[in-house]
């Protein structure tokens, strides 16, 4: 993996030049760990004529890890009374002779930018915008390895929910054994906190669970995901429990599914972001769903659960192949319900099979 690292840090260096930038500075987490394996909390990654040098707080014994670094990275631990780990690394970049630094004011507090300044008056700070964003957009088969063993762990951990009795429990129970579950099956952690939704929450976007119980004829919907190695991915789910499903339950249901299935089969390389979310979109707002929509239908994942791209009305850009995105159309009806599916899916070309599904339970209505 260290050659991965180091040609990613090459494509950022290259960029950079390019841009007539002599020296970067990468501050945001994700960011840090895609270009150098690893990323300490409070990590900064400097790359500059001196060399890459990974800026870190001195961990105290027991830290959490985030990731192993690359191995060929100079690492420099800061004692905490040293400072800012983005202040030193400014500091040597100008000594170093760097004439400009390219930084991620994204990221970056104007505090902290205003110190970098100061210890470097003659260095020119200009910014890097969300270039490594854009090159982490696409994935290569070990980090899509890795989203694939997240959405087994996702799977397997849902699965066994389905299998136990679930009339009674309370939103917030569940979603603490869910995410228990994923641990138990490998995961570093949740990909981001678990939704569980009965009866009229059912249906929303990222609810966060409460002491609601479960009752016999509830809509359940569940939304999950591992980490595993810092990759997220995301499923979501909606069940009937303890009885068959009202016509009323089964009619929304089934639209939400042949949306899903539309923006699942609008997944091809060169499909507009816009169009895949239109194709999902289309047959709700035919229904006179569209009042009841979240603004998007899908989103990349990666080492965030919410990336580039967007799958979104106003989205701009084109898919690429080996980009994982989710689709997760959904109807909320308040004082009712509602109905959320959401998968995680590479995308692949046609002659490879089309998109790779990842997280594979059933979307069957199933009554619990």
């Amino acid at each position: 993996m260290s050659e991965v690292y180091a040609v990613r840090r090459g494509m950022l260096r290259d960029r950079c030049a390019a841009a007539g930038s002599a020296a970067a500075l990468v501050s945001r987490p994700a960011n840090v760990r895609y270009l150098a394996g690893g990323a300490p909390p409070g990590a900064v990654l400097l790359l500059g004529p001196g060399g890459d040098v990974l800026f870190r707080p001195e961990a105290p014994p027991g830290g959490p890890a985030e990731g192993r670094t690359d191995d060929r990275l100079r690492v420099l631990p800061l004692p905490a009374l040293d400072g800012d780990p983005a202040v030193a690394a400014a500091g040597l970049a100008a000594s170093s002779g760097a004439d400009s630094l390219a930084v991620e004011e994204h990221h970056l507090t104007v505090s902290r930018h205003r110190a970098m300044g100061s210890v470097a008056p003659r260095l020119r700070l200009t910014d890097l915008g969300a270039t490594v964003e854009h090159l982490r957009v696409v994935k290569d088969e070990e980090e899509i390895a890795c989203l694939r063993i997240a959405a087994e762990i996702t799977d397997q951990a849902l699965g066994e929910l389905l299998e136990s009795i679930l009339v009674g429990r309370t939103e917030r129970h569940l979603a603490l054994e869910l995410e228990r579950r994923l641990v138990d099956h490998g995961a570093d952690g949740p990909a981001f906190p678990t939704s569980v939704a009965t009866g009229p929450n059912s249906g929303q976007g990222r609810h966060r669970p409460s002491d609601r119980r479960v009752e016999e004829g509830d809509f359940l919907s569940v939304c999950l995901g591992a980490n595993y190695r810092g990759y997220r991915c995301e499923i979501g789910r909606t069940f009937v429990i303890g009885t068959a499903p009202a016509d009323w339950q089964i009619e929304l249901y089934d639209l939400v599914f042949a949306a899903q299935r539309a923006g699942r089969e609008a997944l091809v390389p060169g499909a507009a972001y816009r169009d895949v979310d239109r194709a999902a979109r289309h047959l709700l707002d035919a229904a006179d769903h569209g009042g009841d929509l979240v603004p998007w239908t899908g989103h990349g994942v990666g080492l965030e659960i919410d990336e580039d791209p967007q799958l979104a009305p106003a989205a701009m850009g084109k898919l690429d192949a080996c980009v994982p995105v989710t689709v997760e159309p959904g109807v909320h009806l308040p004082g009712r319900g509602g109905v959320r599916i959401d998968d995680t899916l590479v995308v692949r070309p046609e002659a490879d099979g089309g998109p790779e599904l990842l997280t594979i339970t059933t979307k069957e209505l199933l009554a619990l």
